[in-house]
């Protein structure tokens, strides 16, 4: 059986004595006042919905501030954006310290892996057909730099935590943080081909993700709009299974997700809002429009040799593409 010091834990350092929270079932915890979370805290300088832990399927472990009113403090500095969580860090939420352990020596991984279902282990290393999604914030560095620093972490805070949302209703989860964007993937269930209703709600969380990040530039006090870009690629990677029983967690390897990261840069290069591979362009043409919002684009992306062909758009004929499908 594994125990609370071979998996990952917090202490909570209490009046009464330290409290081990273990973070072992499943791969997402929250911490707050309210009784919906997974850690209740009865600290009223506590968010009812303060923070999150999310496991990844590398086994880092980031934390996550939910748009809290006083932050989220890592080692003393207050975080706005996923950060990765080290063994012995300190956190504090309100007036509220802990500590993060997480031993992370080759045996205590491999315990780890033994005690899952067998399925989370058959499906490592597969080729798949899968579409990726990367969403960046727009001019992130510059806004810490104008913004107050506990307007922007509650700000940036709330983004991430509708974010992972919007990603969740439509089929996906955050595979990945990376600063201030997020990696989504979809497993297509054909190894041959998608139908391009498969592909839709890739651009559903991009369409989204666009209006709640306008709605948050309305509540707050922003010296420009927040922004996002967004790129996406369909084609074949290998991805494992790290999860167990019904939630499987996957990640992707390959030049499909190293693309998809390329063309979301390119976007700021062509001064479009998003980009997608010729791949996924062309199974959105078997949806029998004209796909007619997609201006093809001739991009150099970044560690590729030759020049590639990408589709983009701006979010209003984005948001056109999705009505003609009623979406």
């Amino acid at each position: 059986m594994v125990t609370t010091q071979s998996t990952p834990h917090l202490v909570l350092f209490t009046a009464s004595g330290n409290q081990h929270l273990p973070l072992r079932e499943g791969n997402c915890w929250t911490v707050g006042r309210g009784d919906d979370n997974d850690f209740v805290i009865t600290d009223r300088w506590i968010s009812r919905n303060h923070t999150m832990f999310q496991m990844m399927d590398s086994g880092e472990m980031y934390l996550i501030d939910l748009g809290s009113r006083n932050g989220s403090f890592v080692n003393g500095r207050r975080v706005s954006i996923p950060v990765t969580l080290r063994d012995g860090d300190r956190l504090t939420f309100g007036q509220t310290e802990l500590v993060f352990h997480h031993p992370r020596s080759e045996p205590d991984i491999m315990a780890l892996r033994n005690v899952q279902d067998f399925t989370a282990t058959a499906t490592l290393h597969v080729r798949r057909l899968i579409s990726v999604l990367v969403v960046d914030i727009r001019d992130y560095t510059v806004l810490t730099r104008k913004m107050d620093e506990k307007i922007l972490s509650e700000m940036i805070g709330q983004w991430f935590r509708q974010a992972g949302e919007i990603i969740r209703n439509n089929g996906s989860w955050v595979d990945k943080y990376i600063g201030d964007a997020v990696m989504a993937v979809w497993i297509h269930r054909s190894q041959e081909a998608v139908a391009g209703e498969e592909l839709l709600p890739t651009l559903r969380v991009v369409r989204d993700l666009h209006a709640m990040t306008n709605e948050l530039t309305s509540r707050f006090d922003v010296p420009f709009p927040l922004r996002i870009g967004a790129g996406i690629n369909t084609g074949f990677a290998m991805v494992g299974n790290t999860g167990s029983g019904d939630r499987p967690d996957y990640t992707a390897l390959g030049d499909t997700v190293n693309a998809s990261f390329r063309l979301e840069s390119a976007t700021k290069q062509i001064g479009m809002d998003v980009a997608i591979g010729e791949t996924t362009y062309n199974y959105f043409l078997s949806l029998g429009s004209d796909s007619h919002c997609f201006q093809k684009r001739t991009v150099e992306l970044k560690g590729y040799d030759v020049p590639t062909n990408a589709y983009a758009c701006d979010f209003a004929e984005l948001k056109e593409f999705l009505a003609e499908q009623g979406v």
